[in-house]
């Protein structure tokens, strides 16, 4: 690592730099940890999320941008507007390599700027310039015109409309097509009038030991030759993430029509296999990665709700995209699923809140608690038209939109009607794609997850359905399950900070991991244990956030649907998620008190001070 950190503030518009000790360096890695160390530290507990004085971090890890598989990942940290706990949300391409090759691994932003602004950091240096003629452009528009200001092959994060409007279910979107998306982070970037940092470097990423690092990642792509998900020409590779459509569904956990079944009837239509054979181009990949899961897709030039739409090319349609638009909603048009993927990436929104908001808001309309008088258009299940319509309104706060632009539990607050009980969140941020009916150690993840429900916090799937690394019972429901869920959760919570990409850890274990990281920092002695206790200790760093802002066991929950209505139909029928004992486990095996939180002896252990 360079071991710099840039402090920017935007009120003043100006800048330092200081040093990143190695102690923090070690003990959190970078990315993930290292931001809910700052942000825990310097954030005083009740600030207003889209306040001045909150703060974002946006930090590489270790690993970015070396010779590592998948080494391109960033992390952005800051309090969530969305759910009021700690918002953690991770991305790829290019823009993470570029920021620590320009002499810094992590960014801290605090203060607002008075007029629209975007940052340029070239090489070390940092300019303030004027976003104005930026504001209210799309994602695309941005890319092109900073990159023309700048330099051509600059790396533009930016937000997009939704952003500016600090619309909660707003993402922060890199090389135009990637997103860190969930818990409304490019709300907080449009409250601080910041429209995008570009970045571009052109130092040598060293290792400290290149040697040990080559052997690392030998092995970790021995490993992931062998597995059929990871290697090249691989299930990922062939199929994309959307593999998953077709294995979820005939699973019986493929959320259907607001999470109401758990078999879509027409799964086959909007599968990765469906779009191989119609609107794919070719695979993409992110820096350094064999895997290649990303999909560009071409769509036809097409008219969705009397607005006819151009044809365009872009990276889209993540089985988590397809999903929310697709067995959500219970449309089957992969061409109006693929433009609302398209329509989110431009106007800067999270695909899973703003899909399951809207499958949300037409569950409502069909049993009659929002009318078309309210909607003004037919939001029943299936319309793809009315699908895309509402993104739209959505993006820009425009009509009925307005009312669901801040997720489902916002929106369920202004509809009243009891309609909260069909929204499908925790803590304030919407669920994906896999019902926890059916799944129990996914859905012990989701209660727990300290960002809202979130997948990729301890991805049990992999176990669970996908078998790999290992193969176990989605419906056992033991002490065993829970251990697995900590191990998963923990080895995330330290991928996500050095800087690989989650898909490794389907074929990569923690000792190739940790023998990487010795190479990168010259870390002789480190191990396999220190890294996943490395994940551990951030973990419990982010419940001490949770608990300073008021969380406590009662918000590590379920939606009442899912622990208290059968699965209706297909291989899960019969089955609810049984939460109450997991939990109890889970707490046990944490170390954790009755409310949630690390007891003094767990603190201690980990060498975290409250």
């Amino acid at each position: 690592m360079f071991g710099k950190i840039l402090r920017v503030d935007l009120s003043s518009q100006s800048y330092k730099v200081e040093d990143l000790k190695e102690e923090i360096a070690r003990k959190y890695l970078g990315g993930r940890g290292l931001g809910v160390r700052i942000l825990y530290d310097e954030l005083p507990a009740g600030t207003d999320a889209l306040s001045p004085e909150n703060i974002m971090v946006i930090a590489a890890g270790p690993l970015t941008g070396t010779k590592t598989p998948s080494g391109s990942r960033y992390e952005v940290v800051t309090k969530s507007p969305l759910t009021g706990t700690i918002a953690t949300s991770n991305s790829g391409g290019s823009w993470g390599i570029h920021l620590r090759r320009s002499g810094y691994d992590a960014l801290v932003l605090k203060g607002k700027a008075k007029k629209p602004t975007y940052l340029w950091i070239f090489n070390g240096k940092v300019e303030f310039k004027s976003a104005e003629k930026l504001w209210g452009k799309v994602v695309s528009e941005v890319d092109t015109e900073i990159r023309a200001e700048t330099h051509d092959n600059a790396k533009v994060l930016q937000i997009g409309i939704a952003g500016e409007q600090q619309t909660l279910t707003a993402a922060i979107m890199n090389e135009k097509f990637r997103a860190a998306g969930r818990g409304g982070v490019g709300a907080v970037l449009g409250s601080k009038n910041l429209k995008a940092i570009a970045v571009r470097g052109d130092n040598k990423i060293e290792a400290k030991n290149p040697d040990e690092l080559k052997k690392g990642n030998d092995q970790a792509l021995e490993n992931m030759e062998k597995c059929a998900v990871t290697k090249k020409d691989g299930l990922l590779h062939t199929l994309g993430t959307s593999v998953l459509t077709n294995v979820i569904n005939d699973s019986g956990i493929y959320p259907t029509r607001n999470f109401q079944s758990g078999v879509f009837e027409h799964a086959a239509d909007i599968s990765g296999e469906k779009m191989k054979d119609t609107i794919l181009k070719k695979a993409k990949a992110c820096f350094g990665c064999p895997m290649f899961c990303g999909r560009w897709v071409e769509l036809e030039e097409a008219t969705f709700a009397g607005k006819k739409y151009p044809k365009v090319e872009g990276e889209s349609l993540e089985y988590e995209s397809s999903w929310a638009f697709g067995g959500q909603c219970g449309i089957n048009n992969l061409n109006a699923i693929a433009r609302a993927n398209y329509l989110c990436n431009e106007y800067g929104l999270d695909t899973i809140s703003t899909g399951v908001t809207i499958g949300f808001a037409m569950e409502l309309f069909e049993k009659e608690l929002i009318s078309k008088e309210e909607v003004k258009f037919d939001l029943s299940f299936g319309n793809a038209d009315s699908m895309i319509k509402m993104v739209e309104q959505m993006a820009r706060r425009q009509d009925f939109g307005e009312i669901l632009a801040d997720g489902s539990k916002n929106a369920a607050k202004k509809i009243g009607k009891d309609s909260d009980y069909y929204s499908i969140q925790v803590k304030g941020m919407e669920l994906p794609a896999y019902d926890p009916r059916g799944c129990f150690g996914i859905g012990l993840n989701y209660a727990t997850s300290n960002r809202g429900a979130a997948h990729t916090t301890g991805y049990t799937i992999a176990a669970e359905i996908v078998g790999a690394p290992l193969k176990v019972d989605p419906l056992d429901a033991s002490i065993e399950k829970v251990k697995l869920l900590i191990f998963f959760q923990d080895l995330t919570a330290a991928v996500d900070s050095f800087g690989t990409c989650l898909f490794t850890t389907f074929a990569v274990g923690a000792e190739e991991f940790a023998t990487m990281i010795s190479g990168a920092m010259g870390w002789t002695d480190y191990t396999a244990d220190e890294l996943i206790k490395t994940g551990e200790r951030i973990y419990a760093l982010e419940r001490l956030f949770n608990k300073r802002e008021g969380f406590t066991s009662a918000d590590d929950n379920l939606p009442k649907r899912l622990i208290e209505e059968e699965m209706p139909d297909g291989p899960m029928k019969g089955k609810i998620m049984p939460l109450a004992s997991m939990l109890k486990m889970y707490y046990e095996q944490r170390g954790y008190d009755d409310n949630g939180h690390p007891s003094p002896s767990k603190l201690k252990e980990l060498d975290l001070v409250e």
